[in-house]
């Protein structure tokens, strides 16, 4: 499978085994939260297992990076496509997805576009595919029609993520895919506390919940 942008070939566990657990959930990174990577995360867990957890970070933008930017970086797309691509692409972030395999590309999108053996069904709504023919679908105007791409992810060995959360590292609340694709980055945090009835103000003394 070829990937985007060039990285290793370490397996990243997103297909769902049918356990459950906290897939498809958001989790809000709790003030406490003790890794300043992790700082006011929003973050759509992917795959959650009693052999660990994937999640994106959905709510971070990569420096200095845009969507027309990384297109033309990679050759899907030339110099003159810029004025196009701004106009058609311009409003889907490239996101900060984790630090775990930062240079490797992730593309979380609506369901209204697949790749056969590529595309994996997150939930209804949502998938997820790591191939370079969802750039080259998306600088050619075919592509899904709501879209985040994400450098890197969030990833937890075994048992380590239902420690966090006892811990009261993270929040657990349903997703919203509308949130999840909504390029307005800065407010999501606030946004999903209130959505849920909670005061961002009053969040520290709240523990983590499923």
């Amino acid at each position: 499978m070829q990937r985007f942008p060039q990285s290793s070939d370490e397996p990243v566990p997103v297909e769902d085994d049918g356990s459950g657990y906290l897939d498809r959930q958001f989790l809000v990174a709790m003030p406490g939260m003790g890794d300043e990577r992790f700082a006011r995360s929003l973050i759509y867990l992917c795959h959650h297992s009693a052999d660990g957890a994937m999640g994106i970070i959905v709510n971070k933008a990569a420096t200095d990076l845009t969507m027309p930017d990384l297109l033309m970086q990679l050759d899907i797309a030339q110099e003159t496509d810029a004025i196009r691509l701004r106009e058609q692409v311009g409003h889907m972030p490239v996101l900060m997805g984790g630090p775990v395999d930062a240079k490797r590309g992730f593309v979380l999108h609506s369901s209204d576009f697949r790749i056969d053996q590529s595309t994996l069904l997150i939930d209804d709504g949502v998938c997820l595919t790591a191939t370079v023919e969802i750039l080259r679908a998306i600088a050619e105007g075919c592509g899904p029609s709501s879209a985040i791409l994400a450098l890197g992810y969030a990833g937890w060995q075994a048992g380590q993520l239902e420690n966090e959360i006892m811990a009261n590292g993270w929040l657990t609340c349903a997703a919203d895919p509308e949130l999840i694709f909504n390029p307005t980055l800065d407010d999501k945090y606030d946004r999903v506390l209130r959505m849920n009835g909670i005061d961002p103000a009053m969040l520290s003394p709240i523990a983590g919940r499923a």
